[in-house]
């Protein structure tokens, strides 16, 4: 045995695991000759995550007073030490993991590069533990475990003022530490002979079994010769703490019939704990892993309880209600409800409390998706199941787990881009998992309505938009790059009442100012609002101005609602000064597209100041916004930010806001109603 000696009370959490205790605390006591870098693997079910636990309940000030320290093996107690930078990776991307990291200790990068160098200028090492690895990603297929260990956590190992320990899944282990120069880093696998603690399963088995400790009373519980006897035949048998976890549920969860003097029913792996738990109770394993393969193949905490019939009717090829109806005894020792409490923040049903379904550990997933016969065509059974699942085909009125994961099992199934064609999904669908699924396809593969959702993205995710903001976003995006059916579809088919209709946009780059007026027609004609555009010279239609050009109004200022601010870092509508211009303009219909390029520019009218601050709208221009705001009331109607930084904006005495960014210029006629972000 390598573990805890009859002369030390074992730590109360891990109950043992004294061999890799010890080690952890070397680390955390930088003691000369321990690693900088220590990387926690093993199997899945291994007991990785409770050693963690364990050792971090001895560097957390609150919970190391709880502990019985003095009677403790001292060489697996760590200093007491201001506690660690601990970012658990459950449910994030590689990105925001680093972020977190920076947070935490208060740099001020910007990019990820600074985060790294602002962490190797540190004049004192810091500690940072990451657990959850295996669990990292809003989307399974993605591969963000893989992302997570590339793009930070070896970074992270290579920075020398950085003490770091991962737990990290076996396959990525050797990865993680490859190229770190001899002694820095160690590789803990609890598999190993020099890791594994024996002891730990059977003392683990025997507590679970306790009514002291929840076990119900029972003949094999209450009785502590038969009990103490039980849980050494289990802890004896299962080769991890999950198994010795599954075969105490198993068989308090059923106890009809159970023998404890009869080993035949006590597993030695996962896939033994639903086969012989299976014909315990008279029911073939196959029954038991199709009800189960649904939550083997879930997204996120799990399915909702009122899909799992349907679901694991469609993996199954028939109808498993009845077995689903009267199977709790059969699946409960393999499931864990989830309760999620209502956000509040929508009127769609997502603020609803619910009951979702998962399976008790990730191992048990692994063990039932490698029996499937074809992964990918039970996701594509899921998927399609799910798609069935929504009323009307109004993503709107979707379960949130179906509109929020459907792209998770499309992606695994393969038929992810055949999916990316609906803008009711990319409106309604929680962006962070949509996100990651879309990246995780390669861009070849990828159709246009595709491409401009992955371009808007980081701008909802980081905006947290709601359901209203992601489809303002999304609208004038799709504008942008050219897909004005898209964004039609989002102000009709939607039934959305958006602050602004994006009329047009112009992809044209380096518009310096920009500003609104009018042309006058000809021989009693209406006349026809124009937007003027200050561009480079040389750019395609452009042409070229001297001072004064443009008319006698030319020099307007944008207004604002707290201050007055200018567009662009200059005057609205400001023309080259001097006498040979530099600049050029492009003038551009105002509410119709096309350019104008026989407009004559000496006719063209700018708004007089007492137009304008007639006006019912004023604009106020920040660093990375715009806002249109109700001068009666000062109410904000629309707020504009952008995915690239703002150059220009003007806004017409009738509400149309004419926006230019590195990307170009587009004009949004602004509802009067309402609030709202644009990009």
């Amino acid at each position: 045995m390598t573990g805890s000696t009859e002369d030390y009370a074992p730590h109360p959490h891990t109950g043992g695991r004294t061999a890799a205790l010890r080690a952890l605390a070397a680390w955390r006591a930088a003691a000369p000759g321990a690693p900088r870098v220590v990387v926690l693997t093993g199997d899945a079910g291994s007991g990785r995550s409770r050693l963690l636990t364990g050792f971090l309940m001895l560097c957390e000030p609150e919970y190391r007073k709880q502990l019985p320290l003095d009677a403790m093996d001292p060489s697996t107690v760590p200093p007491e030490l201001p506690p660690p930078a601990v970012p658990s990776a459950e449910g994030l991307t590689a990105a925001q993991v680093l972020w977190l990291i920076a947070d935490h200790f208060g740099l001020r990068a910007t990019g990820v590069e600074g985060v790294y160098a602002e962490l190797a200028a540190l004049d004192e090492p810091v500690t940072v533990v990451v657990p959850d690895v295996d669990r990292a990603g809003p989307v399974r297929a993605a591969g963000e475990p893989a992302r997570l260990v590339r793009e930070v956590l070896a970074p992270l190992a290579a920075t020398g003022t950085v003490r770091l320990m991962a737990e990290v899944p076996r396959p990525l282990a050797a990865e993680l530490v490859e190229g770190l120069p001899p002694g820095t880093a160690q590789i803990i696998d609890l598999d190993e002979p020099e890791w594994a603690d024996p002891d730990v399963l059977v003392r683990f088995a025997q507590a679970a079994l306790n009514p002291e400790f929840g076990a119900p009373e029972l003949p094999f519980t209450v009785d502590p010769a038969v009990r103490l006897a039980l849980g050494a035949a289990i802890g004896r048998r299962a080769g991890s703490p999950l198994v010795v976890q599954l075969a105490v549920n198993c068989i308090l969860m059923a106890p009809e019939g159970f023998d404890p003097a009869d080993e035949r029913f006590l597993p030695t792996s996962v896939g033994a704990a639903l086969d012989l738990h299976a014909r315990r109770l008279g029911t073939d394993s196959q029954t038991l892993r199709m009800l189960l393969a649904p939550l083997a193949l879930a997204e996120a905490e799990g399915i909702p309880v009122q899909l799992w019939a349907r679901l694991a009717s469609a993996v199954a090829g028939h109808d498993m209600s009845p077995a689903i109806a009267g199977g709790m005894l059969l699946a409960g020792p393999f499931v864990q409800p989830v309760e999620v409490p209502g956000s509040g923040a929508e009127s769609d049903g997502a603020d609803e409390g619910r009951t979702l379904l998962r399976l008790l550990h990730p191992a048990l997933a692994e063990e039932i998706r490698a029996g499937l016969p074809n992964v990918a065509a039970a996701q594509t059974q899921i998927a399609m199941s799910l798609l069935e699942a929504v009323p009307e085909q109004d993503w709107g009125k979707a379960d949130p787990y179906v509109r929020d994961h459907i792209a998770g099992h499309t992606l695994e199934a393969g038929l992810l881009p055949q999916l990316l064609t609906d803008p009711g999904l990319f409106v309604h669908a929680d962006p962070v998992p949509l996100r990651a699924a879309v990246e995780a396809v390669p861009l070849e593969q990828l159709g246009a309505p595709a491409r401009t959702y992955l371009r808007t993205a980081p701008l909802l995710t980081r905006t947290q938009a709601p359901t209203l903001l992601r489809a303002a976003l999304l609208e004038t995006a799709f504008v942008e790059d050219g897909l004005p059916e898209y964004a039609e579809a989002i102000h009709g088919r939607l039934g959305l009442d958006l602050p602004w209709q994006t009329l047009w946009s112009l992809p044209v780059a380096g518009v310096s100012a920009v500003t609104v007026g009018t042309l006058p027609g000809s021989e009693g004609a209406a006349a026809m609002p124009v937007a003027v555009l200050v561009v480079p010279p040389g750019t395609p239609g452009a042409r070229p101005v001297g001072a004064g050009a443009g008319g006698g109004e030319s020099g307007t200022t944008v207004e604002g609602g707290e201050s007055d601010t200018t567009a662009g870092g200059r005057e609205s509508g400001t023309t080259a000064e001097g006498g040979k211009s530099e600049t050029a303009v492009l003038v551009h219909g105002l509410v119709q597209p096309g350019l104008l390029d026989d407009a004559d520019l000496d006719r063209i009218v700018r708004p007089s100041e007492e137009e304008r601050a007639a006006a019912p709208l004023g604009l106020s221009r920040g660093g990375d916004y715009l806002r249109v705001w109700n001068r009666a009331d000062q109410e904000v109607v629309a707020a504009l930010i952008s995915d690239t930084p703002f150059t220009a904006a003007d806004l017409s005495p009738d509400g149309i806001l004419l926006v230019a960014t590195e990307r170009g210029a587009k004009a949004l006629r602004i509802r009067a109603a309402g609030a709202g972000i644009a990009s």
